[in-house]
């Protein structure tokens, strides 16, 4: 028995005149908290982990009368699905993630398989501090999203669980609770409580704190989650209604100012750094039409060899194409699909979020379009658009895009880590040469839908730009996923220098 559980085991109980007392109040306040909940972009993330037979199920039971379900949606994750098991560990609860203003509870969650491998010797001791690292990063990156995280682990001392499994094999509506790996479970208590208090000293932070509850008595256990649920809840909506009364007052006193002519100090916008990435460009690459038909024949028929290899040792290809308005990444891709069999791809045309994405994390909806082993997915646009367009156009707010690097480094190495090939480009162009091909737009019929208002808005901000690619590059560009600037003022030479950086980049892969 670990310090952490012994602490826990002081025989806690609420009598069951004490429970029906209190427990109308306290349905009614989680239900006015959770309605006034749904009006703010905080999502609600609730644990419900702990050790066999202390209650978790009705726990979750209990959470579920007492909430609204229309706001409230439950996963029981078992054992890996074929589809979760050939795509990074973490998809399968990204894609579960609630949307803002809605509660999610998960039934044992991220924990489980970690603490169950360490336990079972499938992986050691550093594997698994390294997979609890992981955890806590993805769980402080959603909590940066303004997420609310409560876990809440059950403890059971070994010699009440022990009886609770005697109990339920002679009850006969509980005995199918009861299974051989129960008992299995239980002889390896001691090594399960370590693992988990080594699981719960390394994840409990301040952004998704654990609780930890005593649950022999079961009228304590369920009175004293549903508090500390009713409690969090009301502080994250105290602070929202804080921050909203904040900017009324702000808006309030701007509005009602006196008029004074301020002369406003001349504030000099720092400015492009004189030597960037894209200098480094040779934009004077060109190919003859003779020569680009013989590579784009040796190239795409070697794609279609290597993405079929892929296929078959599950290898799995993400390619992101950004660049310039007009720059030629289109093409690019097309020239990468007719090599491929249309089975094993998708190309993902990135635009402004819809309402379902925008009441998730920005990286939620990348991460639900992440192929399985063997297949590819081609991003037309993607995450970076929130370190280039969200914030060049302020979208995004200063902390949020500069903690995205970092965010967006894991996520390209959970990737790889997983056996995926990434490659990722800028198609660069120069600045007249971007005109030139404005300019053709406008005169040709079917190209001119391809040229907005807000194209011209971006290339007056091209320095801006240039600034924000530079970061991009400098700050994402890694062994695992590496930038590729591609020379796209000649199209031919772009798409050639594209088709051959994807397969290298599979050749690498299919060597590992």
């Amino acid at each position: 028995m670990t310090v952490m559980f012994e602490a826990a085991e002081l025989g806690r109980k609420i009598d069951k005149k004490t429970y029906k007392a209190q427990l109308p109040e306290l349905r009614a306040q989680l239900l006015q908290a959770q309605f006034a909940l749904s009006k703010t972009n905080t999502p609600v993330i609730l644990m419900i982990s702990g050790v066999d037979a202390a209650g978790r199920g009705d726990v979750v039971n209990a959470l579920n009368e007492w909430l609204d379900p229309r706001g409230l949606q439950t996963f029981a994750i078992e054992s890996l699905t074929d589809e979760e098991r050939e795509r990074p560990y973490f998809w399968r609860y990204w894609r579960r993630l609630p949307q803002r203003g809605r509660i999610g509870i998960f039934f044992g969650g991220w924990y489980v398989d970690p603490i169950k491998q360490v336990v079972n010797e499938e992986i050691n001791e550093a594997n698994f501090e390294k997979q609890l690292s992981n955890v806590r990063r993805f769980e402080n990156m959603i909590v940066e999203d303004d997420a609310l995280i409560l876990k809440f682990w059950l403890h059971l001392p070994k010699e009440e669980q022990r009886n609770r499994l005697k109990s339920h094999e002679k009850d006969k509506n509980a005995k199918r609770l009861v299974s051989k790996q129960d008992w299995k479970n239980h002889k390896l208590y001691d090594k399960y409580t370590q693992a988990a208090e080594l699981a719960i000293r390394h994840t409990d932070t301040g952004g998704a704190p654990w609780t930890l509850v005593e649950s022999t008595d079961s009228y304590y256990r369920d009175l004293t989650i549903g508090q500390t649920v009713l409690h969090a809840l009301q502080k994250r909506l105290a602070e929202h209604d804080a921050k909203e009364a904040a900017k009324a007052a702000k808006k309030e006193a701007a509005a009602n100012a006196p008029v004074i002519e301020v002369v406003e100090p001349k504030i000099i916008k720092p400015k492009t750094p004189q030597i960037t990435v894209l200098d480094r460009v040779d934009l004077d690459q060109k190919l003859s039409s003779k020569e680009y038909r013989r590579a784009l024949e040796k190239y795409q028929g070697k794609l279609n060899r290597l993405a079929w290899a892929a296929h078959h040792k599950k290898r799995s290809l993400v390619a992101v194409f950004e660049g310039w308005d007009a720059a030629g990444k289109g093409g690019e891709i097309r020239r990468m699909t007719q090599a491929m069999d249309s089975r094993l791809y998708q190309v993902i045309s990135v635009a402004a979020p819809t309402d379902e994405e925008r009441a998730q994390h920005y990286l939620w909806r990348f991460w639900r379009h992440i192929p399985r082993a063997g297949n590819v997915t081609m991003y037309d646009r993607s995450w970076y658009g929130r370190v280039l367009v969200e914030r060049i156009e302020g979208f995004a707010q200063e902390e949020e895009w500069k903690r995205a690097f970092l965010e967006i480094n894991d996520f390209e190495e959970q990737l790889a880590n997983d056996g995926a090939a990434i490659v990722k480009f800028w198609v660069h162009i120069s600045k007249e040469e971007q005109l030139r091909r404005f300019k053709e737009r406008e005169k040709v019929a079917y190209k001119q839908h391809k040229l907005t208002e807000e194209d011209w808005r971006n290339r007056e901000r091209w320095d801006e730009y240039t600034a924000a690619i530079n970061d991009m590059v400098a700050r994402t560009s890694t062994d695992y996923a590496p930038w590729t600037l591609v020379a796209g003022n000649d199209k031919r030479f772009g798409r050639i220098q594209a088709l051959k950086t994807v397969c290298n980049s599979l050749e690498k892969v299919l060597d590992k």
